[in-house]
Protein backbone atom coordinates (compact mmCIF):
# COMPACT_ATOMS: atom_id res chain seq x y z
CA UNK A 1 0.00 0.00 0.00
CA UNK A 2 1.24 3.32 -0.77
CA UNK A 3 1.86 6.42 1.90
CA UNK A 4 -1.38 8.19 1.09
CA UNK A 5 -4.37 6.59 2.71
CA UNK A 6 -7.92 7.63 1.76
CA UNK A 7 -10.71 7.67 4.25
CA UNK A 8 -14.02 8.03 3.00
CA UNK A 9 -16.59 9.33 6.19
CA UNK A 10 -20.32 9.55 6.34
CA UNK A 11 -20.59 13.18 6.86
CA UNK A 12 -23.79 12.73 8.02
CA UNK A 13 -24.22 10.09 10.86
CA UNK A 14 -23.96 10.68 14.10
CA UNK A 15 -26.05 13.43 16.45
CA UNK A 16 -23.85 16.34 15.50
CA UNK A 17 -23.05 15.25 11.96
CA UNK A 18 -20.87 17.39 9.64
CA UNK A 19 -20.25 20.09 12.68
CA UNK A 20 -18.74 16.70 14.65
CA UNK A 21 -17.15 15.33 11.38
CA UNK A 22 -15.44 17.88 9.74
CA UNK A 23 -13.04 19.36 12.60
CA UNK A 24 -12.61 15.80 14.10
CA UNK A 25 -11.09 15.07 10.22
CA UNK A 26 -8.96 18.33 10.28
CA UNK A 27 -7.37 17.00 14.01
CA UNK A 28 -6.93 13.66 12.57
CA UNK A 29 -5.11 14.96 9.35
CA UNK A 30 -3.07 16.67 11.93
CA UNK A 31 -1.72 13.62 12.94
CA UNK A 32 -1.70 11.70 9.61
CA UNK A 33 -0.99 14.63 6.91
CA UNK A 34 -0.48 11.99 4.23
CA UNK A 35 -4.29 11.60 4.84
CA UNK A 36 -7.00 12.77 2.26
CA UNK A 37 -11.05 12.14 2.86
CA UNK A 38 -14.53 11.86 0.59
CA UNK A 39 -16.77 12.96 2.58
CA UNK A 40 -20.17 12.08 1.76
CA UNK A 41 -23.96 14.50 2.73
CA UNK A 42 -25.17 17.65 2.24
CA UNK A 43 -22.79 19.44 0.05
CA UNK A 44 -24.35 22.95 1.45
CA UNK A 45 -23.72 22.16 5.18
CA UNK A 46 -20.21 20.44 4.32
CA UNK A 47 -18.37 22.57 2.23
CA UNK A 48 -18.47 25.94 4.33
CA UNK A 49 -16.91 23.72 7.33
CA UNK A 50 -14.45 22.32 5.18
CA UNK A 51 -13.25 25.73 4.07
CA UNK A 52 -12.94 27.15 7.32
CA UNK A 53 -10.58 24.52 8.15
CA UNK A 54 -6.99 25.42 6.84
CA UNK A 55 -5.62 22.37 7.99
CA UNK A 56 -7.72 20.15 5.25
CA UNK A 57 -7.04 22.24 2.19
CA UNK A 58 -6.71 20.15 -0.41
CA UNK A 59 -7.57 16.79 1.11
CA UNK A 60 -11.34 16.69 1.18
CA UNK A 61 -13.64 15.68 -2.31
CA UNK A 62 -17.34 16.39 -1.31
CA UNK A 63 -20.20 13.96 -2.70
CA UNK A 64 -23.54 15.68 -2.65
CA UNK A 65 -25.74 13.25 -1.37
CA UNK A 66 -29.51 14.00 -0.38
CA UNK A 67 -30.53 11.23 1.97
CA UNK A 68 -29.08 10.28 5.27
CA UNK A 69 -29.65 7.47 7.68
CA UNK A 70 -31.87 8.33 11.37
CA UNK A 71 -30.07 7.43 14.26
CA UNK A 72 -33.59 5.69 15.18
CA UNK A 73 -34.30 3.94 12.07
CA UNK A 74 -34.79 0.24 11.67
CA UNK A 75 -31.60 -1.71 10.24
CA UNK A 76 -34.09 -3.42 7.45
CA UNK A 77 -36.21 0.39 7.07
CA UNK A 78 -32.26 2.72 6.02
CA UNK A 79 -31.13 -0.40 3.61
CA UNK A 80 -34.77 -0.47 1.98
CA UNK A 81 -34.72 3.38 2.07
CA UNK A 82 -30.98 4.48 1.93
CA UNK A 83 -29.56 1.54 -0.62
CA UNK A 84 -27.11 3.11 -3.30
CA UNK A 85 -27.94 6.71 -2.23
CA UNK A 86 -27.74 7.26 1.58
CA UNK A 87 -24.82 8.76 2.76
CA UNK A 88 -23.55 5.83 4.77
CA UNK A 89 -24.03 3.79 1.61
CA UNK A 90 -21.92 5.21 -0.25
CA UNK A 91 -19.17 5.72 1.91
CA UNK A 92 -18.89 2.20 2.63
CA UNK A 93 -19.60 1.60 -1.57
CA UNK A 94 -16.32 4.14 -1.75
CA UNK A 95 -14.17 1.08 0.14
CA UNK A 96 -15.76 -1.53 -2.06
CA UNK A 97 -15.11 0.30 -5.18
CA UNK A 98 -10.93 0.79 -4.28
CA UNK A 99 -11.90 4.68 -4.09
CA UNK A 100 -11.12 4.25 0.14
CA UNK A 101 -8.92 2.81 1.81
CA UNK A 102 -11.15 2.53 4.85
CA UNK A 103 -14.66 3.73 6.36
CA UNK A 104 -15.68 5.87 9.33
CA UNK A 105 -19.10 6.50 10.31
CA UNK A 106 -21.07 7.90 13.12
CA UNK A 107 -24.37 6.53 12.39
CA UNK A 108 -27.08 3.93 13.48
CA UNK A 109 -24.84 1.09 14.32
CA UNK A 110 -27.47 -1.55 13.20
CA UNK A 111 -27.85 0.09 9.67
CA UNK A 112 -24.45 0.53 9.44
CA UNK A 113 -23.68 -3.35 10.07
CA UNK A 114 -26.49 -4.73 7.67
CA UNK A 115 -25.11 -1.95 4.94
CA UNK A 116 -21.46 -3.26 5.25
CA UNK A 117 -22.80 -6.91 4.94
CA UNK A 118 -24.88 -6.46 1.77
CA UNK A 119 -22.49 -4.27 0.33
CA UNK A 120 -19.15 -5.38 1.15
CA UNK A 121 -19.83 -9.30 1.61
CA UNK A 122 -18.38 -10.92 4.19
CA UNK A 123 -14.75 -12.44 3.99
CA UNK A 124 -14.39 -16.28 2.94
CA UNK A 125 -14.05 -18.74 6.08
CA UNK A 126 -16.07 -15.64 8.47
CA UNK A 127 -19.16 -17.02 9.18
CA UNK A 128 -20.34 -13.25 10.88
CA UNK A 129 -19.03 -10.07 11.44
CA UNK A 130 -17.56 -8.79 14.93
CA UNK A 131 -17.23 -5.74 15.89
CA UNK A 132 -13.78 -5.06 17.83
CA UNK A 133 -13.23 -1.72 20.12
CA UNK A 134 -9.92 -0.70 22.04
CA UNK A 135 -10.39 -1.26 25.46
CA UNK A 136 -8.60 0.97 28.17
CA UNK A 137 -6.50 -1.17 30.52
CA UNK A 138 -3.57 -0.49 33.47
CA UNK A 139 -1.32 -1.95 31.24
CA UNK A 140 -2.53 0.05 28.15
CA UNK A 141 -5.34 -1.35 26.10
CA UNK A 142 -6.87 -4.86 25.10
CA UNK A 143 -8.98 -5.43 21.96
CA UNK A 144 -12.34 -6.77 22.99
CA UNK A 145 -14.85 -8.39 20.32
CA UNK A 146 -17.52 -8.62 19.99
CA UNK A 147 -19.14 -6.19 21.50
CA UNK A 148 -22.50 -6.10 19.67
CA UNK A 149 -22.66 -7.28 15.96
CA UNK A 150 -24.25 -10.31 17.02
CA UNK A 151 -26.23 -12.06 19.72
CA UNK A 152 -25.45 -15.56 20.22
CA UNK A 153 -22.75 -17.59 19.28
CA UNK A 154 -21.20 -20.76 18.61
CA UNK A 155 -17.81 -22.42 19.00
CA UNK A 156 -16.38 -21.84 15.17
CA UNK A 157 -17.62 -18.10 15.65
CA UNK A 158 -15.43 -18.11 18.86
CA UNK A 159 -12.01 -19.21 16.99
CA UNK A 160 -12.85 -17.05 14.10
CA UNK A 161 -13.11 -13.57 16.39
CA UNK A 162 -9.53 -15.15 18.50
CA UNK A 163 -8.44 -14.88 15.35
CA UNK A 164 -9.36 -11.85 13.85
CA UNK A 165 -9.18 -10.01 17.24
CA UNK A 166 -5.48 -11.42 17.24
CA UNK A 167 -4.58 -9.73 13.81
CA UNK A 168 -6.01 -6.47 14.88
CA UNK A 169 -4.01 -6.40 18.22
CA UNK A 170 -0.45 -7.05 16.00
CA UNK A 171 -1.45 -4.30 14.01
CA UNK A 172 -2.49 -1.84 16.90
CA UNK A 173 -0.14 -2.78 19.81
CA UNK A 174 2.86 -4.22 17.35
CA UNK A 175 2.88 -7.47 18.63
CA UNK A 176 3.82 -10.86 16.69
CA UNK A 177 2.07 -13.30 19.37
CA UNK A 178 -0.58 -11.70 21.39
CA UNK A 179 -2.23 -13.53 24.05
CA UNK A 180 -6.00 -14.36 23.92
CA UNK A 181 -8.77 -15.09 26.24
CA UNK A 182 -12.53 -16.32 26.55
CA UNK A 183 -14.27 -14.22 28.53
CA UNK A 184 -16.62 -16.71 31.05
CA UNK A 185 -17.59 -16.90 34.09
CA UNK A 186 -14.81 -18.27 35.91
CA UNK A 187 -11.24 -19.57 34.90
CA UNK A 188 -11.97 -23.09 35.52
CA UNK A 189 -12.02 -25.44 32.49
CA UNK A 190 -15.33 -26.81 33.57
CA UNK A 191 -17.28 -23.07 33.88
CA UNK A 192 -19.18 -21.77 30.93
CA UNK A 193 -21.69 -22.82 28.55
CA UNK A 194 -20.80 -25.40 25.60
CA UNK A 195 -20.13 -23.15 22.84
CA UNK A 196 -17.20 -21.49 25.40
CA UNK A 197 -15.92 -24.58 26.52
CA UNK A 198 -15.76 -26.16 22.99
CA UNK A 199 -14.06 -23.06 21.64
CA UNK A 200 -11.12 -23.18 24.42
CA UNK A 201 -10.68 -26.93 23.15
CA UNK A 202 -10.52 -26.15 20.13
CA UNK A 203 -7.72 -22.94 20.67
CA UNK A 204 -5.66 -25.34 23.35
CA UNK A 205 -5.32 -28.06 20.44
CA UNK A 206 -4.63 -25.82 17.14
CA UNK A 207 -1.75 -24.01 19.06
CA UNK A 208 -1.74 -21.06 16.35
CA UNK A 209 1.32 -20.06 15.48
CA UNK A 210 0.16 -15.91 15.39
CA UNK A 211 -1.06 -15.62 18.90
CA UNK A 212 -0.99 -17.24 22.12
CA UNK A 213 -3.98 -18.80 24.04
CA UNK A 214 -4.16 -17.92 27.43
CA UNK A 215 -7.47 -19.39 28.81
CA UNK A 216 -10.45 -18.12 30.39
CA UNK A 217 -10.35 -14.73 31.95
CA UNK A 218 -13.22 -12.94 33.66
CA UNK A 219 -15.10 -9.70 33.94
CA UNK A 220 -12.00 -8.45 36.24
CA UNK A 221 -9.32 -8.46 33.97
CA UNK A 222 -11.06 -6.56 31.36
CA UNK A 223 -9.48 -3.46 33.63
CA UNK A 224 -6.24 -5.60 34.31
CA UNK A 225 -5.44 -6.23 31.09
CA UNK A 226 -4.31 -9.69 31.11
CA UNK A 227 -4.51 -10.61 27.83
CA UNK A 228 -3.98 -8.47 24.68
CA UNK A 229 -7.51 -10.10 23.11
CA UNK A 230 -10.68 -10.56 24.96
CA UNK A 231 -13.24 -13.09 23.15
CA UNK A 232 -16.89 -12.83 23.71
CA UNK A 233 -20.60 -12.96 22.07
CA UNK A 234 -21.98 -9.78 21.35
CA UNK A 235 -24.70 -10.05 24.03
CA UNK A 236 -22.19 -10.05 26.84
CA UNK A 237 -19.64 -8.02 24.98
CA UNK A 238 -21.77 -4.61 24.63
CA UNK A 239 -23.39 -5.54 28.36
CA UNK A 240 -19.64 -4.93 29.47
CA UNK A 241 -18.86 -1.96 27.43
CA UNK A 242 -21.90 -0.13 28.51
CA UNK A 243 -21.01 -0.77 32.07
CA UNK A 244 -17.65 0.17 31.72
CA UNK A 245 -18.36 3.66 29.97
CA UNK A 246 -21.44 4.09 32.76
CA UNK A 247 -19.23 3.44 35.57
CA UNK A 248 -16.24 5.83 34.09
CA UNK A 249 -18.75 8.50 34.38
CA UNK A 250 -20.28 7.42 38.04
CA UNK A 251 -16.72 7.68 38.72
CA UNK A 252 -15.98 11.11 37.52
CA UNK A 253 -19.34 12.07 39.17
CA UNK A 254 -18.03 11.40 42.54
CA UNK A 255 -14.83 12.87 42.41
CA UNK A 256 -16.11 16.09 40.92
CA UNK A 257 -19.06 15.94 43.70
CA UNK A 258 -16.31 15.24 46.73
CA UNK A 259 -13.98 17.89 45.14
CA UNK A 260 -16.41 20.34 45.54
CA UNK A 261 -17.94 18.82 48.89
CA UNK A 262 -15.83 21.48 51.27
CA UNK A 263 -13.35 24.21 51.62
CA UNK A 264 -10.48 21.82 52.28
CA UNK A 265 -11.00 19.90 49.17
CA UNK A 266 -11.06 22.51 47.02
CA UNK A 267 -7.98 23.35 48.51
CA UNK A 268 -6.76 19.98 48.12
CA UNK A 269 -7.67 19.86 44.58
CA UNK A 270 -6.11 22.41 43.36
CA UNK A 271 -2.46 21.02 44.93
CA UNK A 272 -3.72 17.96 43.35
CA UNK A 273 -5.42 18.65 40.26
CA UNK A 274 -2.86 17.88 37.06
CA UNK A 275 -3.21 14.31 39.11
CA UNK A 276 -7.14 14.26 38.95
CA UNK A 277 -6.44 16.11 34.67
CA UNK A 278 -3.91 12.46 34.25
CA UNK A 279 -7.08 10.32 35.29
CA UNK A 280 -9.72 12.33 33.44
CA UNK A 281 -7.43 12.27 30.48
CA UNK A 282 -6.83 8.01 31.26
CA UNK A 283 -10.21 8.30 31.40
CA UNK A 284 -11.54 9.75 28.79
CA UNK A 285 -13.64 7.30 26.14
CA UNK A 286 -13.05 9.53 23.42
CA UNK A 287 -9.17 8.15 23.69
CA UNK A 288 -10.13 4.76 22.41
CA UNK A 289 -13.31 5.58 20.03
CA UNK A 290 -14.17 3.54 17.13
CA UNK A 291 -15.11 -0.33 16.75
CA UNK A 292 -13.91 -1.91 14.17
CA UNK A 293 -16.09 -4.25 12.01
CA UNK A 294 -14.21 -7.57 11.64
CA UNK A 295 -15.19 -10.41 8.94
CA UNK A 296 -15.84 -7.73 6.00
CA UNK A 297 -14.05 -7.27 3.06
CA UNK A 298 -12.75 -4.03 3.67
CA UNK A 299 -12.61 -1.43 6.25
CA UNK A 300 -15.23 0.23 8.15
CA UNK A 301 -15.13 1.86 11.46
CA UNK A 302 -18.23 2.56 13.48
CA UNK A 303 -17.92 5.86 15.89
CA UNK A 304 -19.89 6.59 19.22
CA UNK A 305 -22.77 9.09 17.50
CA UNK A 306 -22.44 11.41 20.34
CA UNK A 307 -18.87 11.54 20.18
CA UNK A 308 -17.02 14.96 19.35
CA UNK A 309 -14.59 16.41 17.24
CA UNK A 310 -11.89 14.34 19.91
CA UNK A 311 -13.56 11.28 19.76
CA UNK A 312 -14.45 11.30 15.90
CA UNK A 313 -10.83 12.21 14.70
CA UNK A 314 -9.93 8.61 17.07
CA UNK A 315 -11.87 6.99 15.08
CA UNK A 316 -9.95 8.17 11.81
CA UNK A 317 -6.94 7.59 13.76
CA UNK A 318 -8.00 3.82 13.90
CA UNK A 319 -9.42 3.80 10.19
CA UNK A 320 -5.59 4.86 9.54
CA UNK A 321 -3.97 2.64 11.06
CA UNK A 322 -6.17 -0.42 10.28
CA UNK A 323 -5.80 0.37 6.66
CA UNK A 324 -1.89 1.80 6.31
CA UNK A 325 -0.89 -1.18 8.01
CA UNK A 326 -3.09 -3.59 5.68
CA UNK A 327 -5.65 -5.15 8.42
CA UNK A 328 -7.04 -7.32 5.29
CA UNK A 329 -4.49 -8.92 4.29
CA UNK A 330 -3.11 -9.87 7.96
CA UNK A 331 -6.73 -11.50 8.99
CA UNK A 332 -6.50 -13.51 5.10
CA UNK A 333 -3.18 -14.51 5.92
CA UNK A 334 -3.92 -16.18 9.69
CA UNK A 335 -7.08 -17.60 8.34
CA UNK A 336 -4.84 -19.24 5.35
CA UNK A 337 -2.95 -20.97 8.31
CA UNK A 338 -6.27 -21.85 10.33
CA UNK A 339 -7.97 -24.21 8.13
CA UNK A 340 -9.56 -25.82 11.66
CA UNK A 341 -11.75 -22.35 11.96
CA UNK A 342 -13.21 -23.67 8.54
CA UNK A 343 -13.61 -27.32 8.98
CA UNK A 344 -14.18 -27.55 12.82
Amino acid sequence: MSQRVCISLDAMGGDHGPSTVVPGAALARERHPETTFIMFGDEAVIRPLVEAEPRLKGAVEIRHTTFSVAMDDKPSQAVRQGRGKSSMWQAIQAVRDGQADACVSAGNTGALMAMSKICLKTMSGIERPAIACLWPTIRGESVVLDVGATIGTDAEHLVEMAVMGSAMARIVFDLDRPTVGLLNVGTEEMKGNEAVKEAARLLREMELPNFAYHGFVEGTDLGRGTVDVVVTEGFTGNIALKTAEGTAKQIGSYLRSAMSRTLSAKIGYLFARRAFQALREKMNPSRANGGVFLGLEGIVIKSHGSENAQGFAAAIDLAHDMARHDLMRTIRDMLDQTPAVVSA
